[in-house]
């Protein structure tokens, strides 16, 4: 057999594995019958194969993503929280902690003395009980 050819049709195996395995490159080897550094020469040397394998990568984010929206129509919390945690940072569902004044202003230090200090955190207690 041509030595092209087979080269061919290991990489056509390869991506198939690949696509089965979303993108477990130990299974799809094993499964396509070739080696891990074979899979790593071809990446190498064929700029056509390593698109073709980065083109894969959106197939296992694709099926997380499924299975996420899965688990979310199923009523699972810690799902629906990631969720909104990642997607919905615009409408402002985001963990976070801002410090500081003005937007984007640098936050500026000031020493004080401890008299100062427990002046003032005197007069929040004393704006509390208000």
């Amino acid at each position: 057999m041509n030595v092209d050819i087979k080269i061919a049709r290991n990489k056509k195996r390869l991506l198939k594995a690949l696509d089965a395995s979303l993108g477990i490159v130990t299974t799809a080897c094993k499964q396509a019958k070739i080696s891990r550094s074979l899979y790593y020469e071809y990446m190498a040397d064929d700029a056509q194969f390593k698109r073709d394998v980065a083109a894969l990568d959106d197939v296992a984010l694709d099926f997380a993503e499924s299975s996420l929206l899965m688990q979310i129509r199923n009523g699972t919390p810690a799902s629906t929280i990631f969720y909104l945690k990642t997607k919905g940072r615009k409408r402002g569902y985001v963990e976070q902690v801002n410090i500081g004044g003005v937007k984007d202003a640098p936050i500026q230090m000031v020493q004080i003395t401890q008299d100062e200090y427990d002046e003032r955190a005197k007069a929040l207690e004393d704006a509390d009980d208000c």
